[in-house]
């Protein structure tokens, strides 16, 4: 698979990096090495790579910022694809935004507000990219992203698929695609407001979310989904794990739902930490932990 893998590189326009360490492309700092790791320059470079490394049958993981992500410590075979370059915002008539895949939450939330543009609030205090938030329907006070979503591009057996919001499958922290579907960009619905009233609310958000999750340390966010009825980091709190620590991975002293690398923390240590969490709260509660987090990568 290697030389397979040079010589797709050796065509490739983008950003290319060998046996790159997952734990530099992490929230967490964790994660082993992955074999191959390119960035597209554009989309046509991404359809190119991903054509190619289908023809080959290379296993390919695409990643955004990876800030709700967990690699394992013996990292990813074949390719790591990043959507980083991807990272255009369009304003659109009619109060809509087109927007990229590797746009950061914190850009499309400034560029919103620029134009005027009020929807995507929410996601200014969420790390990470808009694709991102579009694969898992991140959310917050009260709004998900995809009910602004009208049109979801993604990329599928190297052809481009645009459907509109009728037709997609999701729900809380959940969008159904395909496994080998990537999403690529979508057309937001926004409505017109003042800049002022825009910019005071994203930084209403910000203090709420600073006041609670400023944790201080490398984490993923929210490790555990929400159960229905009920709060993880409550649930988390009520089973006594607040401070709990397993090697350099720690249940987080200011929000117990954030499972934080305090330094030198293996993946190992983060996975058995969350599966103590998983086995306490079930004890206590009968509840059973979903995580939130992707985890991806060989043990």
């Amino acid at each position: 698979m290697r030389e397979q893998l040079k010589a797709i590189a050796a065509e490739f326009r983008g950003e290319v990096r060998w046996d790159e360490p997952m734990a530099q492309h992490t929230g967490l700092r964790v994660g082993g090495p992955a074999d191959l790791y390119i960035e597209p320059a554009d989309l046509p470079d991404l359809r190119w790579a991903v054509a190619k490394m289908e023809e080959a049958s290379i296993p390919y993981t695409v990643v955004g910022a990876g800030f709700n992500l967990l690699v394992r410590d013996g990292g990813i075979r074949g390719c790591v694809i990043s959507l980083k370059a991807l990272d255009a915002v369009k304003p659109m008539p009619g109060a809509r935004l087109e927007v990229e895949a590797g746009v950061f939450n914190a850009m499309l939330c400034r560029i919103a507000a620029e134009h005027c543009l009020s929807g995507v609030e929410f996601l200014c205090g969420i790390p990470g990219t808009f694709g991102g938030a579009v694969a898992m329907n991140a959310g917050a006070h009260g709004w998900e992203t995809l009910q602004r979503v009208e049109t979801l591009t993604t990329l599928l057996e190297g052809e481009l698929k645009v459907r509109k919001a009728g037709e997609l499958e999701f729900g809380y922290r959940y969008l159904k695609l395909d496994p080998r579907e990537i999403v690529v960009g979508a057309k937001l619905r926004m409505e017109p407001a003042e800049r002022r009233v825009i910019e005071e609310t994203m930084s209403s958000y910000l203090h709420i979310r600073g006041k609670s999750q400023r944790v201080g340390f490398p984490s993923a966010g929210s490790f555990f989904k929400n159960p229905p009825g009920t709060q993880a980091w409550r649930l988390i709190e009520q089973a006594g794990l607040r401070g709990t620590t397993v090697g350099g991975a720690q249940v987080s002293e200011v929000h117990t739902n954030f499972l934080v690398n305090r330094g030198g923390a293996k993946a190992a240590d983060l996975l058995a930490l969350a599966a103590l969490v998983k086995v306490r709260v079930k004890e206590q509660s009968g509840v059973d932990l979903e995580e939130e987090v992707r985890i991806i990568g060989e043990g």
